[in-house]
């Protein structure tokens, strides 16, 4: 058995993955890759995404499982070199998003589709504004939000549907200020006169549609997108799994439903949640993970890889996270031989306002084969 690491950007170290910019041409995205969004999500790949490809490209295989979607880049990239898919997370605007992106090989919104979608209904259900009323958003965003909710439910197409709810959700990230669903009330002292936070929503999904109608294509390949938690379904049966479980940071927490809750109820307008009434920003009922405690994060991650000790594992994993590389490297190689791990610097931006919290960290890449 052996173990190397390959460095990106220290001096002295390995550059066989450059990053910097300038090299972007000796490790070419594929074209259609640049097509996808960037969406402000936590621990969102977009920006690794050359890094990323330079790793995979050097691999074979010609089917991969992405169990933890997350904004569907990585799953994407996947699709966009000619893999055939199968894509998975245990919330579902995760789901809805690659179901849109990844899933979605032709079902583009046309003009007749947009038109439905935002046609006036008498009488229309009014959840979103009676539960979210100075919370989050005007009440015209509000009430736009009901009305194209509801529309969506018309279109016969289930990934024109993943198209639409795909546009709600990141015109809601881009009005949002931070991209988080933690604040709310009176969010004028944000108001740093950017663009995002002017439009209003509708103006947003009208952008937001064309964003990703762009998006959808064919690589000659059928692909799965659904929901499903990584250890209640059976293992899919492919050649590559690139994993990013929401691993225990070393300060706050890893709580995607903190952050998203709202992007999670509208996904599916809330139907089969529960809502958390006594809190300010009526969260829903954090499902459990074991990658989010220290006390069951190392055994979670040695049962994700006995999981799929079966296919070539891609660990994407970041130096803030707990338990350490080292540790993981040694649960990797109980089930696989030939263990590297990659490396590169990081710095994650949450937020946009002047005060922006930023992370420096050292991101890795383990393979195991």
């Amino acid at each position: 058995m052996r173990t190397s690491v390959v460095g990106v950007g220290d001096t002295g170290s390995r550059a066989e993955l450059e990053y910097s910019r300038e090299a972007f041409a000796k490790i070419p995205l594929p074209e259609q890759a640049l097509l996808f969004p960037e969406l402000r999500y936590m621990g969102s790949k977009h920006r690794l995404l050359p890094w990323i490809h330079g790793v995979l490209r050097d691999l074979r295989f010609d089917s991969a499982a992405d169990p933890f979607v997350g904004s569907g880049s990585v799953a994407y990239l996947l699709k966009t070199m000619g893999k055939r898919v199968i894509a998975s997370d245990f919330l579902n605007f995760p789901a809805v998003l690659a179901r849109a992106t990844v899933g979605n090989n032709n079902r583009r919104l046309g003009d007749s589709a947009l038109r439905q979608l935002l046609a006036r209904r008498r009488r229309g259900p009014n959840f979103i504004e009676r539960t979210f009323a100075d919370v989050f958003f005007a009440t015209s965003d509000l009430q736009f939000l009901d009305r194209v909710s509801a529309n969506i439910e018309s279109l016969a197409n289930s990934h024109e549907r993943a198209v639409a709810r795909a546009a709600l959700i990141r015109s809601c990230l881009k009005k949002q200020p931070r991209g988080v669903f933690t604040i709310s009330g009176d969010l004028s002292h944000y108001d740093d006169g950017r663009r995002d936070l002017r439009l209003s929503i509708e103006e947003h999904f009208a952008e937001q549609v064309a964003v990703f109608n762009r998006v959808v294509f064919d690589n000659g390949k059928r692909h799965v997108v659904k929901r499903a938690d990584v250890f209640n379904s059976e293992p899919p049966g492919v050649d590559l799994v690139y994993l990013d479980p929401p691993y225990v940071p070393r300060s706050d927490d890893n709580c995607y439903m903190k952050r998203y809750h709202f992007l999670e109820g509208l996904s599916c307008y809330w139907k089969g949640v529960r809502i958390m009434e006594d809190t300010k920003v009526k969260k829903i009922e954090k499902p459990h993970t074991p990658f989010g405690s220290r006390k069951t994060a190392i055994d979670a991650f040695d049962r994700l890889f006995k999981l799929f000790r079966n296919s070539k594992i891609v660990l994407s994993y970041s130096s803030n996270g707990f338990p350490d590389r080292e540790i993981l490297e040694d649960l990797l190689r109980r089930y696989k031989s030939d263990v590297t791990a990659f490396e590169r610097p990081h710095r994650y931006h949450f937020g946009t306002h002047a005060n922006v919290e930023r992370a420096s960290v050292r991101e890795y890449l383990i393979v195991g084969q």
